[in-house]
């Protein structure tokens, strides 16, 4: 007897267990409907998701493991062929903005980085063809400021010490035929590689001047040690003249052309600089897409250096007109570049465009549009990587502009 009343206590609390499960399951599927159930209104739920990881997709809502939002729901009805449709109220709330393209011209100035550095066509090198022995340093450290004559250095060469002493006797002789003589022994100075400026001293000792004046931009010997044949002595840069060397990006490098006007603001020098642009380097830098342009700068007082940062403004030359949107809205660059377009209230799509130049926060297309779209300026990252999910993107590569 005692055996069946424990039988039957024991399918009493099965029951009551398996009818626990089963209230439990039909609650959570009454709160969480499958993807591809009707949904509150009779809309057909394909997933939930968050809008800033559109590429997750849940089973059911709840709160974003990612952000502190709840997951929204992706209808059947928001799905679209060649593009992402999104309701007003969403737009409104994840701040989606649009901005009709307009027709302009990005007229003014090109304002672009560069920097200062010796012009090298005023550069010269003290070097020796000849084994010399440094007897005396004159000029001890890097960018000392020389004028031309002054001493470098007094050195010991032998293969130099007989031509520099038969020079000086045929200037000081007033011999007849002197300058012929003169040419023959700066000849034969020449041949023996000695450097221009160089004299014997009053003991007879050779010394080394600066054949210009500028900087001592590199020192290649050291007191009392050996230099070997054809070792830099010596580096002096002039500094008459400097070039500044402009970062051009690659979409304005055809409005730049020699002999354009330029006004360059130089870090810790007070007074804007006038100068020209030379030339327009034929290189383009592969990291960054600019190409440089050399600009010459005089400076007469020196107050310019190699290194220094400046600012350069360029007057860009006219160009034809062209529709213009907001940079932000513009996503990549040149001949593979797209932007988010609004069709109606809730219907967004990927267009592809060709970009010309960017200045003041708008940028040129140059195809791609007809004029007047309504181009997404906020928010068009979000609609990207939708797009990108539904395959607008890829439908988009297939037949875009690739220039």
């Amino acid at each position: 007897m005692k055996t069946r009343s424990s039988h039957l206590v024991i399918l009493v609390v099965l029951a009551l267990v398996a009818a626990a499960a089963g209230l439990g399951w039909w609650s959570h599927t009454r709160e969480a409907p499958a993807p591809g159930v009707a949904a509150t209104g009779g809309r057909k739920v394909l997933y939930w998701y968050d809008p800033m990881v559109p590429d997750q997709h849940f089973d059911h809502p709840g709160k974003s493991p990612f952000m502190d939002m709840q997951l929204l729901p992706k209808y059947a009805d928001e799905a679209a062929a060649d593009g992402v449709a999104v309701s007003p109220v969403t737009q409104d709330s994840l701040g989606i903005r649009t901005v009709a393209a307009e027709m302009g011209r990005l007229d003014g100035e090109i304002a672009v980085a560069g920097t200062i550095a010796w012009d090298l066509r005023l550069e010269r090198v003290v070097s020796a063809r000849t084994d010399v022995i440094v007897d005396r340093l004159y000029v001890k450290a890097p960018f000392t400021r020389v004028q031309q004559g002054e001493p470098l250095a007094r050195v010991f060469a032998p293969a130099w010490s007989s031509a520099l002493a038969e020079a000086q006797a045929i200037r000081e002789s007033g011999a007849a035929g002197q300058r012929e003589l003169e040419a023959a022994a700066a000849a034969r100075l020449r041949a023996l590689g000695v450097p221009d400026g160089t004299r014997l001293g009053a003991d007879g000792r050779i010394v080394l001047t600066a054949p210009v004046p500028g900087v001592v931009s590199e020192i290649g010997i050291r007191e009392g040690a050996a230099a070997p044949p054809e070792a830099v002595l010596f580096r002096i840069n002039g500094t008459r003249t400097v070039w500044l060397q402009g970062a051009i990006p690659q979409a304005d490098a055809a409005d730049v052309a020699a002999g354009m006007p330029v006004i360059a603001d130089v870090e810790g020098v007070s007074k804007r600089i006038d100068g020209r642009v030379e030339s327009l380097l034929p290189q383009v830098d592969p990291s960054s897409r600019t190409q440089v342009a050399r600009v010459v700068l005089d400076n007469p007082d020196g107050l310019l250096a190699a290194g220094q940062l400046a600012r350069v403004g360029l007057a860009a030359r006219a160009r034809d007109a062209h529709w213009l949107v907001p940079t932000d809205a513009v996503i990549g660059s040149g001949g593979r570049a797209h932007v988010i377009v609004r069709h109606g209230d809730a219907h967004f799509m990927p267009v592809a465009v060709h970009t010309g130049r960017s200045r003041g926060g708008r940028t040129e297309i140059l195809h791609g549009l007809e004029g007047g779209e309504q181009v997404v300026a906020s928010g068009q990252f979000l609609l990207d990587s939708e797009a990108s999910l539904s395959g607008a993107l890829d439908r988009l590569g297939s037949h875009g502009l690739h220039r």
